[in-house]
């Protein structure tokens, strides 16, 4: 006997383990990690939102990232970096409704200077060797592995990018 205001739900009937375990196959959605750190030369506010556009829209751009897809992101900077929150480039490219973080590295004798760097939890059926992560000016040295990239039409990117940009501070009301 059902209760008042309660649905029935029909049975599973396919054993537990073929739901939790779908055939090779098939392609599954998870949650991956795609890396992509840049440097500036000054903190600005006009470098810090420039460089870190370009990185995440080269990190969207190759690896086919669409903004529903985005589960969330972290944007750190090294300390010398605090003249904007890099995360504002995220939203002027159209990630109105991620979850966005800022924060800084963890400072590290050696470590790169001025630089930001991106980690975007993407929902996604690619596997992790199929992921471009994206290293970019005096940042490749974190990753020489992947200083590789795909090439890109950097005009056709960089009209997006003002695209967007402009789309942004037309519903700011002209705000940047």
């Amino acid at each position: 006997m059902l209760q008042a205001g309660l649905w029935y739900s029909a049975p599973i009937t396919a054993p537990i383990w073929a739901v939790t375990h779908p055939p090779k196959e098939q392609a599954v959605m998870v949650c991956r990690g795609v890396r992509g750190a840049t440097t500036v030369t000054n903190n600005s506010r006009e470098e810090i939102l420039s460089e870190t556009r370009r990185l995440l829209a080269l990190m969207i751009r190759i690896n086919g990232i669409e903004p529903d897809d985005v589960a969330s992101a972290i944007f750190t900077t090294t300390r010398d970096i605090n003249a904007e929150y890099p995360a504002l480039a995220a939203r002027q490219l159209g990630w109105l409704d991620a979850a966005l973080l800022c924060g800084h590295e963890m400072e590290v004798p050696r470590g790169l200077s001025m630089c930001i760097r991106i980690l975007v939890h993407w929902n996604t059926t690619k596997t992790p060797r199929d992921i471009q992560h994206v290293y970019l000016g005096e940042a490749q040295v974190l990753r020489p592995d992947k200083a590789n990239l795909p090439s890109v039409d950097e005009a056709e990117l960089t009209a997006w990018i003002e695209q967007q940009v402009m789309i942004w501070n037309r519903n700011q009301g002209g705000a940047s």
